[in-house]
């Protein structure tokens, strides 16, 4: 075969393979044998080994490729990629049409119409083509940034690597009777083509997996959604090629003269694009209704899983008149289900403060699965919620994840009462700061308005977490904000009792992340005694402050009991420091807190009785860069062990600055005042001593 022969021979076998990618995907017709189709690819891989100049990055050998990554680029949308606001009942939707008709004339409100499509329970995503080849694929990240995983997209074999010819698109359209649409891809192409559709993996699929995970003795995956997230995200694209993806495209970005959104569906079909069958213009929302009843009963039919229906006004005109609200379109309502549900005890009603001052009341629950993730907490949202259920704490209850994420309880089930339960009331002041709450009128919000409240303050629950406190990895102000605002926690005690369960259901969280943090917690809750005290916060206490503290007292229970004339004898702690602690130790909430911290299972290590040696008694060490052969906090410890000081700024009285790689100002500082420096061998030397 010559190399002519050759090229053709690859142009000719990456059709046809397109070809009958296209049949399968997106016609769900079949004209040749699995077995037959993979000897063409097998064909085209020889090809292209032996003659590589000709391999393309449209060919379908180049679905599994690549380095693994060591990480994602960030790519930003073209246009924000939203989410959409929920609907759970005829009357929410009812209540939406509403809505968006005060915005509109009575022409356009005449002409309203709703295209409706299952809402898949995947990761969605967007895909760029320039010139019918894909470029890039993303995922949404926050809406106006997303990831890069286009190498892992083309794993996915519903994907087109390369769209349809232009030719046999504008011939699929004319047979369509799209008319318009053909004479505009005629008269301006499709060099650039921007569609957004859903990543998802089959529950056959998902079944397959867990197999393999129960045979490796592995724990097995929660939901599919989490799986296919996950797969999306690996580093190494032949671990996505392993878990063999679905895709479903269903929004089409770009303008090809598009009018409705029943056309983009037609379009992006034609374009080679994988669409459900069973999308359904309706007339009117008793349509919508019908059609919501009809897949909420034959929804386990599906090889997918699917929360609810997407519903979207037809017109595109019309939807982009209405705009946006928040983050969600006007235009578009994610029809979903009824909650997936499941029986349980309310064991406990607490209260948590969120950082905007909302005192919301929380189910602690027993234990128990729902929609494939376990639940130990549910939002009882305000106190007017608890009058309505009725609910009391021993009560069985009926809880469900609304839109199968978050947890909330539905029903208590008052024929199963003992007599025993309790009657749960409303704090008048804040458990934490102790401020009296107040209730804005109007407002089924009961609030504390102590802007100094700790639970309002993030800073300090950052502040005891990080490294010289309890030091607890991928747990930053970030994940504390997020489970703030979903009232998952309000004080550091809250922190060491959360469950899995509790965070699979947020955002950036999928069942690895969420072992991954609660492990990290749990491997945290032994601490030095010096690290503990430094964790709470006292004002003026700072690290070798919590220090001396550990050293003078051995215990927490001693530096409990102190009096303020044993603070004062401590060398380096003056009256308003020693006011301080003193103080620390006689507010209740403060006690409660210690308590509450020693019962989650918090296990404080005093300091050894007596120095290793005192051979840098006397002596104050700075730090400044990166050192090989401890971390900073490990040379600390020594200098403290061998009876020195160390303190973060450099003055007079510092005796040695240690200077590792890249060193900051405090070198600059040291040589200006005269400071010794010395380096990391030096510093060594210094130790064996």
């Amino acid at each position: 075969m010559t190399k002519k022969e050759a090229k053709e021979r690859i142009e000719k076998l990456k059709k046809l393979i397109n070809y009958h990618r296209y049949l399968y995907h997106v016609l769900d017709r079949q004209e040749i044998s699995e077995s037959a189709l993979d000897s063409l690819k097998k064909e085209l891989f020889d090809l292209e080994q032996k003659y590589p100049e000709f391999r393309t990055p449209d060919s379908p050998t180049q679905r599994v490729g690549g380095k693994p990554l060591e990480k994602f680029e960030k790519v930003r949308h073209g246009t924000p990629m939203l989410s959409f606001n929920d609907a759970f009942s005829e009357k929410d939707m009812e209540d939406w049409e509403e809505r968006i008709k005060k915005l509109l004339s009575k022409e356009e409100t005449k002409k309203l119409e709703y295209f409706c499509e299952l809402k898949f329970d995947g990761l969605a995503i967007e895909l760029i083509y320039e010139n019918g080849i894909l470029k890039t694929g993303a995922t949404r990240g926050d809406g106006i940034i997303g990831e890069d995983v286009t190498q892992n997209l083309k794993t996915i074999e519903a994907i087109p690597l390369k769209l349809r010819e232009k030719k046999e698109v504008i011939k699929d359209l004319e047979k369509e009777e799209l008319k318009e649409i053909a004479q505009f891809i005629k008269k301006k192409g499709m060099k650039s083509v921007v569609v957004r559709g859903e990543a998802l993996i089959s529950k056959k699929e998902f079944a397959r997996i867990n197999k393999i995970q129960e045979k490796k003795g592995l724990p097995k995956y929660a939901n599919p959604r989490n799986i296919a997230a996950g797969s999306v995200r690996q580093l190494d694209p032949k671990v996505t090629a392993s878990r063999h993806l679905d895709a479903y495209v269903y929004d089409l970005i770009s303008d090809l003269g598009q009018k409705t959104h029943q056309q983009e569906h037609q379009i992006l079909k034609i374009l080679g694009f994988k669409t459900h069958k069973d999308s359904k213009l309706c007339k009117n929302l008793k349509e919508v209704f019908q059609y919501h009843k009809f897949w909420q009963k034959k929804r386990d039919t599906l090889p997918f899983e699917i929360d609810g229906l997407v519903v979207q006004v037809n017109d595109n005109e019309i939807f982009e008149k209405l705009g946006v609200v928040g983050k969600a379109p006007r235009g578009a309502i994610a029809y979903k289900f009824p909650l997936k549900q499941a029986e349980t005890i309310v064991e406990d009603i607490k209260v948590q403060v969120g950082r905007t001052g909302a005192v919301t009341p929380v189910a602690h629950l027993k234990p128990v699965e729902v929609g494939g993730v376990t639940i130990t907490r549910a939002t009882l949202h305000n106190e007017d919620e608890i009058k309505r259920l009725g609910v009391k704490i021993g009560d069985t209850v009926i809880v469900g994840r609304a839109g199968d994420v978050i947890p909330e309880v539905v029903k208590v089930l008052k024929e199963l009462r003992t007599g025993k339960e309790k009657e749960f009331k409303m704090p008048k002041v804040c458990p934490v700061c102790g401020e009296r709450l107040v209730r804005p009128e109007g407002e089924a919000i009961w609030r504390c308005p102590n802007p100094n409240c700790q639970a309002r303050q993030r800073r300090y629950l950052y502040h005891f977490v990080s490294k010289g406190a309890f030091d607890i990895e991928g747990l930053g102000p970030k994940i504390i904000d997020q489970l703030l605002d979903e009232s998952l926690i309000s004080d550091p005690c809250d922190i060491f009792e959360l469950k899995e369960g509790d965070l699979i259901p947020l955002e950036r969280f999928a069942e690895k992340s969420a072992k991954n943090l609660i492990q990290a917690i749990q491997s945290k809750k032994e601490i030095s005694l010096a690290r503990f005290i430094y964790a709470l916060g006292i004002p003026g206490v700072g690290e070798e402050t919590a220090q001396d503290l550990a050293e003078y007292f051995g215990s927490l229970d001693k530096l409990k009991k102190a009096t303020l004339e044993e603070l004062l004898a401590i060398k380096d702690i003056g009256p308003e420091t020693a006011n301080s602690i003193y103080s620390f130790f006689r507010e209740k909430r403060n006690l409660l807190l210690l308590k509450r911290l020693l019962k989650a299972g918090v296990k404080i290590i005093s300091p050894p009785k007596t120095k290793i040696s005192k051979t840098l008694e006397g002596k104050t060490f700075v730090f400044t860069g990166g050192l090989k052969r401890f971390t900073r906090e490990e040379a600390k410890e020594k200098v403290r062990q061998l009876g020195g000081e160390v303190s973060e700024s450099v003055s007079k009285k510092t005796d040695f600055v240690v200077v590792g790689e890249n060193p900051g100002s405090k070198l600059q500082k040291a040589k200006k005042l005269g400071v010794k420096t010395i380096s990391e061998e030096e510093f060594l030397e210094l130790l064996k001593k």
